[in-house]
């Protein structure tokens, strides 16, 4: 049945489950081939082409794909944990359901007004000077809003032993520095400016400020300046320029108007650390530089929006229905808001998440899947140590290394072997605003209490019911929670070639991420240190210039390029990753002649299970967002583009010169 004529996610869905029929299931999601497209000359539409046609981006989303559709089965599990969850004799178990409960509770929170965050409305009212200013900074990053410096904590990159505060540029309220600064001939740009313009004055008007409209203006003027001393995502994203320590007097001497002993004393932090690493310095120096130059009035309006914009979906229905008009409607396309109970959920997720994933393993996770995964990441380690073994291009002294980072790269499958304890937060089924700031507030303490402590190497740095995966470069591990293996990214009844396509490279992708042009610069401890030799560099710089010219010809909005050193990364992982686990499915053969099944040689299978691990689609301005400071590529150039490079797909498809999938040898990045 085609999925347009239903009409749903549901039937989306529906589209990417493979029963388990047949002792020999390809795994292939046959309804989604468009078998009128050439696989030599569009991959991505061959394998995804019906399911791109037939069906169409939900309203209340700005993308859809495959991540999408795991992250809708994730939801209507844990919906049902987080309804029955609030009578369970388990005390965390009772936080997860009363949190649910005082999302559904439209009544209350309507009821409620601005009581939530009556108390930081009046700090703000009674900033009266430049210290205020650093301390309500400090204060609002600590109940988890965005503010223009912000800090986190996370391992020291020069001693990855050890917990260390970092201090960080924030996102700003449109998506990066262009739609700020572009010229006012750009249409696209200058829209989102004058929106952005009305959003602030709308959110403003609704907690009775009495000049929103100015205050609006003033606050899209201070933001440009603070975007013109944002980093460019390409610069935020290198690890060295990007480590900066400061004594306690260096950061005065960065910022010398700057107190920064308010701002800490703000955000709870009583005794500011010896060293502080400032990720990127002049930027931190000119906000400072504004809060003396901007007129107070100006920033208590800022924070005022700051404040209400952070915790507007959690507060009466005016207030959600602007915030999501704007960033998800105006910003990235969306339609119209999700079911309540998907954001309730999602809430959940992102506050107690090792709560809710306790329960989602205890239901939903099967060991044999564990044990299953554990085998392919045996086949996949073998696979990367034989191959860095036999470069050709890398000398013996950067091998013996790179050959100890993966041997000490440690793997996280499934959950944590100890979940994190919620005891001390109180959460309340009649009070959403104040449960998200408690919460917010919780988190941030947890972390920050650990600087100069030793760093938890078993601490999970993502939820588990996530469909999702990373590699930390600074404690060297990759973990793929229970959310991400299930079907379709990995279907435990089909046949090996398509899961070691999908998951497989996924898997190998994370991987890489210790060996691409950012991860190389950390070690096997997890230390920001140069273990190349500089001949290494030179022909890895060589090789990867390849995939930098390839991806910035790509133009997926008219004017628009993909920004290929921003995605060189994602890409140097795509590519190595699946390299990687084609070496790895081959090994998994143990030297047995594998079956074709639907028609499909195992090769074909293994290459469409990549191609449709990357199904998805985009609205255009999600699209722009995403060029625009996101260092992943749009999906249909991480298959085609990536793809185009493996001579193992070339064989497997018959692709030859004049096809539009053909891409010449000595155009072809060969790195892993």
């Amino acid at each position: 049945m085609a999925a347009g004529k239903i009409g749903s996610w549901v039937a989306a869905l529906l589209l990417m489950s493979v029963p388990a029929a047949a002792a020999d299931v390809s795994g292939v999601i046959r309804e989604n081939l468009d078998t009128s497209v050439r696989p030599q000359d569009d991959m991505f539409r061959f394998a995804n082409g019906r399911w791109l046609r037939d069906v169409p981006i939900p309203p209340d989303r700005s993308s859809y794909g495959v991540q999408q559709l795991m992250i809708e089965r994730a939801l209507l599990r844990q919906r049902a944990i987080a309804e029955a969850a609030l009578t369970s004799s388990d005390p965390e178990a009772r936080k997860v359901g009363a949190l649910y409960a005082s999302f559904m509770d439209e009544a209350a929170i309507d009821a409620a007004g601005l009581k939530p965050i009556a108390a930081e409305l009046a700090a703000i009212e009674a900033i009266d000077n430049t210290r205020d200013i650093a301390a309500m900074m400090g204060r609002l990053d600590r109940r988890g809003l965005v503010v223009p410096i912000s800090t986190y904590v996370a391992p020291d990159a020069r001693d990855s032993r050890h917990y260390a505060l970092w201090l960080s540029q924030n996102d700003l309220g449109l998506p990066g520095k262009e739609y700020y600064l572009a010229a006012d001939a750009d249409a696209d740009f200058a829209e989102k400016r004058a929106a952005f313009r009305r959003h602030v004055a709308a959110l403003l008007g609704l907690a009775g400020d009495a000049q929103p409209e100015r205050h609006a203006e003033a606050i899209l003027a201070l933001e440009t300046e603070i975007a013109r001393l944002q980093w460019r995502p390409v610069d935020r994203r290198d690890p060295r320029k990007t480590y900066n320590p400061k004594s306690a007097v260096g950061l005065r001497d960065l910022a010398p108007g700057f107190d920064w002993t308010a701002y800490f004393a703000g955000a709870g932090i009583d005794r500011a650390p010896t060293v502080t690493i400032a990720r990127q310095p002049d930027y931190l120096a000119g906000v400072a530089a504004l809060t003396a130059t901007v007129p107070v009035d100006t920033w208590k309006a800022y924070f005022r929006y700051l404040l209400v914009s952070g915790i507007a979906p959690y507060l009466p229905t005016p207030f959600a229905a602007e915030h999501f008009a704007f960033n998800e409607g105006v910003v990235r396309g969306a339609r119209t808001q999700p079911e309540r109970w998907k954001r309730a959920i999602q809430l959940i997720e992102r506050l107690i998440g090792e709560a809710s994933g306790k329960l989602y393993v205890e239901r939903h996770f099967m060991p044999q899947t564990k044990a299953d995964v554990d085998a392919m990441v045996k086949n996949l380690f073998d696979a990367y140590a034989e191959r860095i073994r036999t470069l050709d291009w890398m000398q013996p002294a950067t091998k013996a290394q790179a050959l100890e980072k993966l041997a000490a790269m440690e793997v996280k499958i499934g959950f944590p072997d100890r979940w994190r304890d919620y005891a001390a937060l109180t959460l309340r089924p009649d009070d959403l605003a104040g449960n998200v700031l408690r919460a917010q507030q919780f988190e941030f303490d947890r972390q920050h209490q650990r600087v100069g402590r030793a760093v938890d190497r078993d601490e999970w740095q993502m939820a588990v019911a996530m469909p999702d995966a990373y590699y930390a470069p600074l404690t060297n591990e990759i973990a793929f929670p229970a959310g991400i293996l299930q079907a379709p990214l990995y279907n435990p009844d089909a046949d090996a070639a398509y899961n070691y396509g999908s998951t497989g490279a996924t898997i190998g992708h994370e991987m890489s991420h210790g060996f691409d042009n950012r991860g190389s610069g950390y070690d096997a401890q997890g230390n920001l240190r140069d273990w190349w030799t500089a001949a290494d560099h030179a022909e890895y710089d060589r090789r990867t210039a390849k995939l930098v010219a390839q991806f910035d010809q790509f133009e997926p909005l008219p004017g628009q390029h993909v920004d290929g050193k921003l995605v060189l990364s994602e890409n140097i992982a795509d590519l190595a990753g699946l390299s990687i686990a084609w070496r790895a499915y081959l090994k998994s053969l143990d030297g047995r002649t594998p079956p074709v099944i639907d028609g499909l040689t195992a090769a074909q299978r293994f290459f469409l299970g990549y191609a449709q691990g990357y199904l998805g689609k985009r609205r255009d301005e999600n699209l722009l967002a995403l060029i625009k400071g996101n260092p992943h590529a749009p999906e249909e150039y991480r298959v085609n583009g990536i793809l185009a490079h493996l001579p193992a797909f070339h064989a497997a498809f018959g692709v030859k010169a004049g096809d539009a999938m053909y891409l010449a040898r000595g155009e072809r990045a060969e790195i892993w």
